[in-house]
């Protein structure tokens, strides 16, 4: 089987840290606007619309709910895809090994060697 595209603009595949925050915060976004529409509507249904009525409540719900979700999605999607040379709890030995590890499976998988076990169920 032959490995997978590359994305489109991206060389070697590999997304750059302002691409990385973008993608968190569009995510985290679309997160928070879910849940502050579920929460707000829930809120409004238990306590009424309050004094700006029912779509300013909402959309009060909904916009804090995403900045909060975007802003944190944002971070921790750069935090969590950084690569093993930004691991600050590797020593320099796990931290060669773990690169030549990743090389030689990156190598396997451009010439279409890797071979994948399968586990048998008990």
């Amino acid at each position: 089987m032959p490995p997978p595209p590359q994305m489109q603009g991206m060389p070697g595949g590999e997304p750059t840290v302002f691409q990385k925050i973008k993608m968190g915060a569009m995510t985290g976004t679309l997160v928070g606007l879910t849940i502050g529409f579920i929460g707000g509507g829930i809120q409004i249904l238990r306590a009424g619309p309050g004094p700006r009525g029912a779509l300013g409540t909402l959309s009060q719900f909904m916009l804090s709910s995403a900045a909060t979700f975007g802003f944190f999605m944002s971070i921790g999607t750069v935090l969590r895809t950084e690569g093993i040379e930004a691991n600050p709890y590797l020593t320099p030995m796990q931290r060669a090994v773990a690169l030549r590890q990743q090389e030689e499976l990156m190598s396997r998988a451009r010439g279409g060697r890797v071979e994948v076990e399968e586990r048998k169920r008990a």
